[in-house]
C-alpha cells in the first residue's frame, strides 16, 4: 500500500489535479487500483474510523467545499422542474404511451408485501406523493444530504430483503445483477478502508412515490454511494431515469470482470472504427484533462460528467459526431451501447424504448474524449432529444490516484426533455383523463 498525498488543495478528499488541463497525456501509473489503497494509519482512514454515515456526514459538512457543493445542489433543488435539453428549450410530444397496455403486476405486489412489513412510523417514513419534491433530493455521494425515504441498513433483514424484491420485480435480471453487483463493489470499498459503518451493501435510502398499483402510476427510488435509481411505471411504460451506477474498483477482484467491462469494450472498438473525418468530429478534447476545455467543463465533484445529481435542469449542447454520419455497422455499435444504459428495463420495455432511440437517429450524437485505444481514461456522451448515456473515468477518492483512472467508473442515464422520473409520461397520463 503507498499513502495517500498529503497535497490535496481542496479538502482530504478532492484534489484541483482531478481537473487540472495537462498537456500530457493522462496515462495511468497503474492499471491495478491495489497500487493505489490508502495507509489504513492514513489520518483520512483513520480519524473517521468508527463513525456511522451520520457522523461521517456531520464531519464532511465542516469542509468550505463541501458546504459550498451542497449549497450549490440545494439552489438546483429548488428551481422548478424543467428537464435536461440541448438549448433551454423543452420539446414536447417526444414520449407517448402506447394505446393498450399489460400491466405487470409484480413490482406492485412486491411494493404491497413491502409495506405489510412496515409499522405505521415506517410507513410514513417511506411514502411520498407521486409528484413529490423529493423525487430529486437523490445523490451518490458516500455522504448524506437528503434523507428521503429508509435507510436499508437501519433496517430489519426482512425489512432490506424486501426492499430489494421491490427492485428485483421492477427490473430486468441483468439490470438488477448490474445494480447489486454496484451495492456489492461499494461494500467491498468499505471493507478495502475498514469503513463498514460509511460503506458497505446497504447503504441505501429507499422511498415509495405514489400508491402501488397494478394500473395507476407510481415509482419508487434507490439510492446512496454509486448507485442512484428512479423507477415509474404509468400507463404501460416504465421509465428507469434518472440513473448513476458507478464504482471505486469498478471490480472487486482480478477473477472477476469489470463492473462496464463489456459496455466499454464496445465502445472503444465503435471509437477505433472511426476513420480520419469522422475522429476530427466525434473526438470533442485528446485527452480527459485537455486544457482546451473551457472554464467549468470540469467539476471537483462530477468531473466531466453533465448529467449526476441534481442537473435536472442543465442545459447540454450537443458536441462529437452526429449518428447519420456513422455507417450502418458504427450505429449498430452505438445503439449496443445505448442499449447496455437500458439494461435496467425488462426486455419488453427496453425495446420500446430502443425504437424511440432509434427514432432520433439523426438527431443522436456521439461525442468522445480521450485516447481511444484503451491506453488512459476516457469520456464519452450519447445524447439524442430522447437519452444522454455518459461514461466517465474519475480521479480517486477513496484510492489516492489523483488523476483519472479506469478503475473509477461514473455512468448516468437521462431522459431530457422531461421524462427524467417518468413525468412526460405522467403528464400525458392525466391528459388522457386517465387519473
Amino acid at each position: 500500500m503507498v499513502d495517500h498525498p498529503n497535497s490535496n488543495d481542496i479538502d482530504d478528499f478532492f484534489s484541483s489535479d482531478r481537473v487540472s488541463g495537462r498537456e500530457e497525456a493522462v496515462e495511468p501509473t497503474s492499471q491495478s487500483y491495489r497500487e493505489h489503497l490508502i495507509d489504513l494509519d492514513d489520518p483520512m482512514l483513520a480519524e473517521v474510523r468508527g463513525m456511522d454515515y451520520e457522523e461521517f456526514a456531520a464531519d464532511r459538512y465542516k469542509a468550505p467545499f463541501l458546504r459550498e457543493l451542497l449549497d450549490y445542489w440545494k439552489g438546483l433543488y429548488d428551481e422548478p422542474f424543467v428537464g435536461i435539453t440541448s438549448d433551454g428549450e423543452r420539446r414536447e410530444g417526444l414520449y407517448r404511451l402506447p394505446d393498450s397496455t399489460t400491466p405487470d403486476p409484480a413490482p406492485a405486489a412486491s411494493a404491497a408485501r413491502l409495506l405489510s412489513l412496515l409499522s405505521a412510523e415506517q410507513k410514513e417514513r417511506i411514502g411520498y406523493p407521486l409528484d413529490a419534491p423529493e423525487w430529486r433530493g437523490w445523490s451518490n455521494p458516500e455522504f448524506v444530504f437528503f434523507r428521503t425515504g429508509l435507510r436499508m441498513e437501519d433496517q430489519s433483514d426482512e425489512v432490506a430483503e424486501a426492499i430489494l424484491d421491490v427492485v428485483q420485480a421492477s427490473l430486468s435480471p441483468e439490470g438488477f445483477d448490474r445494480v447489486r453487483e454496484a451495492m456489492d463493489l461499494n461494500g467491498y470499498l468499505g471493507e478495502l478502508v475498514a469503513l463498514p459503518k460509511i460503506m458497505n451493501n446497504r447503504s441505501y435510502w429507499f422511498a415509495l412515490f405514489g400508491t402501488p398499483s397494478a394500473d395507476q402510476p407510481w415509482g419508487w427510488q434507490l439510492y446512496g454511494h454509486h448507485v442512484a435509481l428512479n423507477f415509474v411505471t404509468v400507463g404501460g411504460r416504465h421509465v428507469v431515469a434518472p440513473v448513476f451506477i458507478g464504482a471505486e474498483p469498478a471490480l472487486s477482484d482480478d477473477d472477476r470482470q469489470p463492473l462496464f467491462d463489456a459496455r466499454e469494450k464496445v465502445a472503444l472498438e465503435l471509437a477505433e472504427s472511426l476513420d480520419a473525418g469522422q475522429r476530427e468530429q466525434a473526438i470533442v478534447y485528446r485527452s480527459v484533462l485537455d486544457p482546451a476545455m473551457p472554464e467549468g467543463r470540469m467539476h471537483p465533484a462530477d468531473e466531466r460528467h453533465v448529467a449526476g445529481a441534481f442537473q435536472d435542469n442543465r442545459v447540454v449542447p450537443y458536441e462529437g459526431i452526429r449518428a447519420s454520419a456513422l455507417t450502418d455497422a458504427q450505429w449498430a455499435l452505438l445503439r449496443d451501447m445505448a442499449e447496455d444504459f437500458l439494461v435496467l428495463l425488462t426486455e419488453s420495455q427496453r425495446e420500446q424504448s430502443l425504437v424511440e432511440v432509434d427514432a432520433h437517429r439523426d438527431e443522436t450524437f456521439f461525442s468522445w474524449y480521450g485516447a481511444t485505444d484503451g491506453s488512459q481514461p476516457f469520456y464519452f456522451r450519447i445524447q439524442s432529444p430522447v437519452i444522454i448515456a455518459e461514461l466517465d473515468h474519475h480521479a480517486g477518492v477513496w484510492l489516492n490516484n489523483r488523476l483519472p483512472a479506469r478503475f473509477h467508473v461514473h455512468t448516468t442515464l437521462r431522459l431530457p426533455n422531461g421524462n427524467d422520473y417518468g413525468k412526460a409520461y405522467v403528464d400525458e397520463w392525466r391528459h388522457r383523463g386517465f387519473s
